[in-house]
């Protein structure tokens, strides 16, 4: 994704880097909390009965069963659709529509590939508020930390950048999903930890 919202790219295209990247942001920021606001709804339906504690159990099991599909455990994988975002809308539509269109798919986390279970575990933890102005402000930093990395590529206007971009982003890889692990493990004790105390 850091790869089609670049200022080379967008100046090859004839469309300003600051617009396109605006309307990704608000896309992302709005597809988040459009997200935040169904699993909010969907919360109220099926979990304002449920204790404090049973909300919390809910959430610290299912990020462990997560993290296990994430890891492969037992021969399972990670269910998810397989579908990208339409790389064609860059030549067919201007810049801010094709960012706005990028966005509201990505903001949503669930439209595209999902590569990590925590992507769910957001939403069930949005869900599990019962409360659709929690949900929704989970939506809208969810929606706003998928869409910050685009300023990574802020600098990049020759090739060779884009290269060396690519080529931080294929290290980074292994220790930002251990991070992510890390991070996903640490909410699941807290929760469960708040589950045996609620």
């Amino acid at each position: 994704m850091l790869g089609s919202i670049t200022p080379l790219g967008e100046r090859g295209r004839g469309s300003r880097w600051w617009l396109t990247t605006s309307a990704y942001v608000v896309g992302s920021i709005v597809g988040g909390a459009a997200m935040g606001a169904l699993v909010g709804v969907l919360g109220t339906v099926a979990f304002i009965s449920l204790g404090l504690g049973s909300r919390l159990l809910v959430l610290g099991v299912a990020i462990v069963a997560g993290l296990l599909l994430d890891a492969g455990a037992f021969g399972l994988r990670l269910p998810t659709v397989h579908r990208q975002v339409d790389e064609a809308w860059r030549t067919r539509y201007r810049g801010w529509v094709w960012g706005l269109g990028f966005g509201l798919q990505l903001g949503t986390g669930v439209v595209t590939i999902v590569t990590t279970s925590l992507v769910y575990a957001t939403w069930l933890a949005g869900a599990l508020t019962a409360d659709v102005p929690a949900a929704v402000a989970i939506g809208l930093v969810f929606g706003l930390a998928r869409a910050l990395p685009v300023f990574g590529v802020a600098r990049v206007h020759r090739s060779d950048q884009l290269l060396r971009v690519d080529a931080v982003l294929a290290r980074l890889a292994e220790p930002s999903r251990r991070i992510a692990v890390a991070a996903g493990s640490a909410v699941a004790c807290v929760a469960l930890v708040g589950a045996v105390r609620w």
